[in-house]
């Protein structure tokens, strides 16, 4: 059941400094009169105020610094001169954070205030900016002394200023932002109605048209801003917006406080929208916010913060709508930030913890593993430099916990969620009693223990959880804005333990804690459909229990509300349909009644339509509704519908924006999806709907690749600037997706935010290529254009040498399609004989034979022994025969598709060629050997075609459509042998065999070029791909199994790895022969993908490509290589020339092979010597 659990996490926002903390004596405008240094200093300060330039402050620090040294003591000035060097001092400190600047400020403050008599209209000033002082310090430190002697100093300023006095307005507004302050840490509403009070006296106090009074007002919305938070009165929000709009509206363009009061309005606005979840209120602060980062010149003090807040207000608006375009821009923002922010400022560690919760959030949505670890990373440096003792060293290790314990929940690390734990166990206790925020401390520990036991289902840590939500709702008074977080989150603990126990009175607690959180929150409330949502999945729970039908109608009536309350563009729409749905059918399953059934089907339906919402959690939706059609209306066009629309999704979870190895690793948990809406769709008589999905979701990943690719000369010849566009894009896109950096992988904060800068341009790259596709596919006969094959498209340019066969197993059925040229139709073969546990065992034993034969490998720096072969790495493991699994194969696939197509006689010409397109365990199972080999009456598919593998049908007719001529000045041979690369068992018979090629091509004058070992590296390869139009490799291939477009061929200078291949653009390439071991092997987590190196030299350009699905032997591939290429000599065409042409490469190796086993003869050990080699592409 999905849940919406809500935590009470914070993150510090780094507001503007405030102008009107201190005042400046009017003594020092008369010393600046009298002296040159002084009115030097004036003009310094004045201008720091207004262009937040530090080198400005600092020498203004040093001119009166030294004007202090050189004055007497006794001087009548010399106070003036302290205070004013103070409040200088305070003024950097402001901007830089820089401790020691408070100290001193603090330093001299006092002594002017204890230099100054009773009496003196100057003291009230004075007390008012060393109070102002020692609550910086405060909030730096924590220190409650501090705060309280400085509300004490600033009231004695207060009672001492005479009434209409023209200072009385600032020292009001001082003593409310201390009482504001001391608030924040004891939540004591006094101190917030004193604040409130003291700065309505300082608004009320200023007359209109006073340079001071938008800063007046500024502050006081900024109080009744944290009222608001605190009781949640929209009154106050409302008030306190009024009022900062109208202090933006009387400061004057180009004043310099504008950006403060533009970010700090947008703040109000963005506190409004978290409650109400209003998107307008939203999109006003991020256009306040993004006004005042305009205006906020480079090298300004407050840049960093600016950006930082507007990345805040864009990830609050991701959190609501889900536009990864905002996400993307908050990171690019807040990454640029902490750079720019001194190493030794005291907002250094803030920002680095909210661009932690941004990578956070992201990886939320995304489920991006490197973005939580950036995230981590992040908030681990903000914590190492926040200072023991800081009051804001709390809050930080909660956040890190958080993150800490986000990855725990997709990883499933125990280290993890253990230190998130400690962190936010310490965290508790360096909160003292009595703190405002101790209550959503206490309840974060406590998701963490849950999260903890819903892993480990150790009992003590639910108790610790239950234990620890109610010490939190204890403490948090009434009424409180925090407390029906609090009391929702203890209700989930309840019902997890109801869950462990099976004990009515907790799931009946839980309801009444989450019908108290619901009672306690006002209408229009943004977290209300949260708490709607989990009050009735636990009414939903108790009916599971109880069948008492009463609390299945609460369940879902707090569920409809839920939804009812959800505005249509929310992120989480999708998460309550499904919650929903998931509470209809458990009604269903009661009642028995259709219409609940229909219902839960309507709703999983409306989850999967969405059009707001995470594609994976639609997809999860759309698997749900066409998972229950095919259960109970089989018969139903809707199944297709349904699983229309989850192939549509599969690809949206793997969108161009994520680069290609996280979309290969987010198409991996959806493996199935294809394969079962086949299955479905041959069960309905739809053979071509499940070509069309077959081609849809296989090979997604590499499709999408070369789909970027994809000729343009339609697009072309009707508007070419449109086509240039595209084309710009799509090629940009390719280069991003293989080779773009995640910021984690650099420790500089240059290059951080250069590769954030480059996935949000990712980002909106392919948001742009949506935009152009939608324009194109608006004109009359291109609405189809780059969508995927229907079927009559896809039976378009097939070849004409053989048919292509598509083969599906699924667990309820398995089929075979034939593609023929020429035919507007199908060809249905259905497999009855054959299963997906056969295909399954099939795979089991040929990977325990060639474990047992020393034959498969995947990473050579993982094997301590090397064996001799073109692979390494020994294996001890007893199988059965590989003969059974050539038998099966034969019996079960391969010949019913023979003989359906006629092909079961013996040829009179040619043997016809047969290319197999096979999905799920199949694409490792070896059909072009398929046969049986034992006994009198010996017979194989080699007796009857010649076989090639395609990755997809659109590979092989997308490739037979584009295929141009090769030009003759690239035509030609290139080869490399690397017999000793490092690390790995050396193939010295590399050496002979390439030697040999390169002499004949030399003796039949073909353009041929051989550079082996030291003579190139790999990047030299890639340029001699360019340059020739056909390659021939020997030497070692590695598979990776977690990463595989590191799948690599070893060189002695390195590795020329599977993604530097695919980012190729070959136009010319023919053939590329890799006598290579596991160059076609795959991902086994990945079987539809064709993640291997054969696919990457397809994906490069190349029109056909002979590879290896596990180790060969050195002599053996030698044998094979010579035979494959005499038999290309032999038939090449009078008037070639220097010309090298591939053209017959499948029946080359189709000879080369058969040689092979002629020589060796039928034993195990002979077949497993030449079954490897295959032949990929045209």
């Amino acid at each position: 059941m999905v849940q919406l659990q809500l935590a009470a996490v914070w993150d510090e926002g780094v507001e503007s400094p405030h102008h009107h903390d201190h005042e400046n004596d009017g003594s020092c405008t008369a010393l600046a009169f009298i002296q040159e240094p002084l009115k030097c200093w004036e003009t310094l300060y004045d201008r720091f105020q207004r262009t937040g330039n530090l080198n400005d402050i600092s020498e203004a620090i040093s001119i009166l610094h030294r004007a202090v040294e050189t004055t007497p003591a006794d001087d009548m000035n010399f106070a003036t001169m302290l205070n004013n060097l103070g409040n200088s001092f305070l003024s950097r400190f402001e901007h830089t954070g820089d401790l020691g600047d408070l100290a001193e400020a603090i330093s001299l403050q006092t002594r002017a205030v204890d230099l100054t008599p009773a009496g003196d209209e100057d003291l009230p000033s004075r007390l008012s900016n060393l109070g102002n002082s020692l609550g910086c310090r405060y909030q730096s430190t924590g220190d409650l002394s501090d705060i309280s002697r400085a509300i004490s100093f600033q009231m004695q300023g207060v009672y001492l200023t005479p009434e209409g006095h023209v200072h009385g307005p600032s020292e009001f507004n001082n003593l409310g932002r201390s009482y504001k302050i001391r608030f924040e840490r004891t939540g004591n509403l006094s101190d917030l109605a004193n604040a409130i009070s003291a700065q309505m006296n300082a608004v009320q106090l200023t007359p209109e048209g006073h340079t001071d009074l938008p800063g007046y007002l500024m502050n006081l919305g900024g109080s009744l801003t944290r009222r608001f938070e605190r009781k949640g009165d929209l009154e106050d929000i409302a008030e306190a917006i009024s009022l900062r709009t109208y202090a933006v509206h009387l400061t004057p363009d180009g004043h310099a406080h504008l950006p403060s009061h533009l970010t700090n309005l947008g703040g109000s606005f963005t506190c409004r929208f978290e409650r109400t979840g209003d998107l307008e209120d939203i999109a006003e602060a991020i256009s306040l916010r993004t006004r005042a980062v305009h205006l906020t010149p480079d090298g300004h003090a407050d840049l960093p913060s600016r950006l930082m807040n507007l990345g805040g207000s864009l990830t609050g608006r991701f959190e609501r709508t889900g536009d990864l375009e905002d996400i993307a821009e908050a990171i690019s923002l807040q990454t640029h930030a902490v750079p720019l922010t001194p190493d030794r400022h005291a907002h250094l560690p803030s920002h680095l913890m909210n661009l932690g919760r941004s990578f956070t959030r992201r990886f939320e949505r995304k489920g991006d593993l490197e973005d939580i670890a950036e995230a981590i990373s992040l908030q681990t440096h903000a914590v190492r430099l926040t200072p023991d003792g800081h009051a804001h060293l709390p809050s930080h290790l909660m956040n890190l916990g958080g993150s800490l314990t986000g990855r725990f929940e997709r990883t499933g690390d125990l280290e993890d969620i253990a230190e998130a734990i400690s962190l936010r166990t310490y965290a508790v206790h360096l909160t003292p009693d009595g703190h405002a925020h101790l209550p959503n401390i206490l309840t974060n520990l406590a998701n963490s223990f849950l999260s903890r036991f819903q892993s480990l289902k150790d009992d003590s840590d639910l108790s610790e959880a239950i234990a620890l939500q109610t010490r939190a709702i204890e403490l948090t008074p009434e009424p409180h804005a925090s407390l029906p977080t609090h009391l929702t989150s203890l209700g989930v603990s309840l019902k997890q333990r109801f869950q462990r126990f099976g004990n009515l009175s907790d799931i009946s607690a839980a309801i009444a804690r989450q019908e108290q959180a619901v009672d306690a929150t006002s209408e229009g409330h943004a977290q209300l459909p949260g708490f709607h949502t989990n009050l009735g999945t636990s009414f939903m729970m108790r009916f599971g229990h109880t069948h008492d039908p009463a609390d299945a109608k609460n369940g879902i009536s707090n569920l409809v509300q839920a939804l009812q309350l959800t505005h249509e563009r929310h992120a989480n729409l999708p998460t309550m349909h499904i919650n929903l749905a998931f509470a209809w059918y458990q009604y269903f399953t009661s009642s028995h009644r259709s219409d609940h059934l229909d219902a839960a089907i309507s709703n999983f339906k409306y989850a999967a339509t969405c059009t707001s919402g995470s594609p994976r959690t639609r997809l999860e939706g759309t698997i749900c509704w066409a998972g229950l059609l095919n259960d109970f209306y089989p018969c139903s066009t809707s199944v297709l519908t349904a699983f229309g629309t989850a192939l549509d999704l599969l690809t949206s979870i793997a969108g161009l924006e994520q680069t290609v190895q996280h979309r290969y690793t987010m198409v991996g948990e959806f493996l199935s999806i294809p394969g079962e809406a086949a299955a479905a769709a041959f069960k309905l008589s739809h053979p071509d709907r499940a070509l069309e999905w077959l081609e849809q979701g296989r090979c997604l990943v590499w499709g999408q690749q070369s789909q970027l690719r994809t000729p343009l000369d339609a697009l072309n010849a009707h508007d070419p600037a449109l086509a240039a566009r595209l084309l710009f894009v799509s090629q940009h896109l390719e280069s991003a997706g293989s080779s773009r950096q995640h910021s984690s992988t650099s420790n500089s904060w240059d290059r951080k935010a250069s590769h954030e800068a480059d996935a949000l341009k990712h980002s909106q790259l392919a948001s742009e290529r949506d935009r152009i596709l939608g324009h194109i596919r608006a004109i009359p006969g291109f609405e189809t254009f780059l969508q995927p094959l229907r079927c009559t498209a896809i039976l378009s340019h097939l070849p004409r040498s053989g048919p292509v066969i598509v083969l599906n197993v699924h667990e309820d059925r398995c089929d075979a399609i034939a593609l023929r040229d020429g035919s507007d139709e199908v060809l249905h073969i259905p497999l009855p004989s054959f299963t997906l546990q056969k295909a399954k065992w099939y795979q089991h034993i040929l990977t325990a034979q060639l474990k047992d034969h020393r034959l498969r490998i995947q990473d050579v720096e993982q094997t301590s022994e090397l064996s001799c072969g073109r692979a390494a790495g020994p294996y001890n493991a007893k199988a059965r025969d590989v003969h059974d699994i050539l038998e099966g194969l034969w019996r079960g696939v391969v010949r019913p598709t023979l003989d359906a197509l006629g092909f079961l006689v013996d040829p009179v010409n040619a043997l016809p060629r047969i290319w197999w397109c096979p999905t799920g365990p199949l694409s490792f199972l070896p059909l072009h050997a398929a046969g049986v080999y034992k006994g009198v009456q010996v017979e194989s598919v080699a007796d009857y075609v010649v076989s090639s593998y395609t990755p997809s049908v659109a590979a092989l007719t997308q490739r037979i459509k584009n295929d141009a001529p090769i030009d003759d000045r690239v035509s030609g041979l290139f080869l490399t042998s690397q017999p000793t690369a490092p690390g790995a068992p050396r193939i010295l018979g590399t050496v002979k065999e390439v030697s040999a090629i390169h002499t004949k091509a030399q003796e039949l004058q073909i353009r041929a070029l051989n550079l082996s070992g030291d003579a190139i590296t790999p990047k030299e390869c890639l340029e001699r791909m360019e340059e020739y139009s056909s390659i021939h490799l020997a030497c070692h291939g590695i598979q990776e199994t977690l990463n595989p477009l590191r799948s690599r061929f070893l060189f002695h200078k390195g590795g020329l790895d599977l993604n530097s291949v695919m980012q190729k653009n070959l136009p010319n390439a023919d053939l590329a022969y890799l006598s290579a071991c596991q160059t076609s092997a795959g991902q086994e987590s990945l079987p539809d993908e064709a993640v291997h190196l054969a696919a990457g030299m397809l994906a490069a350009g190349y029109r056909r490509v002979v590879s290896t699905m596990w180790e060969i032997g050195d002599e053996s591939a030698s044998q094979v290589a010579s035979d494959f290429y005499q038999y290309l000599w032999s038939r090449r065409p009078e008037g070639s020339g220097s010309r090298f042409d591939g053209t017959l490469s499948a029946h080359a190796l189709h000879y080369a092979t058969q040689q092979l086993r002629d020589r060796l003869g039928n034993t195990n050990a002979s077949l497993l010597a030449w079954i490897p080699f295959v032949h990929y592409g045209y």
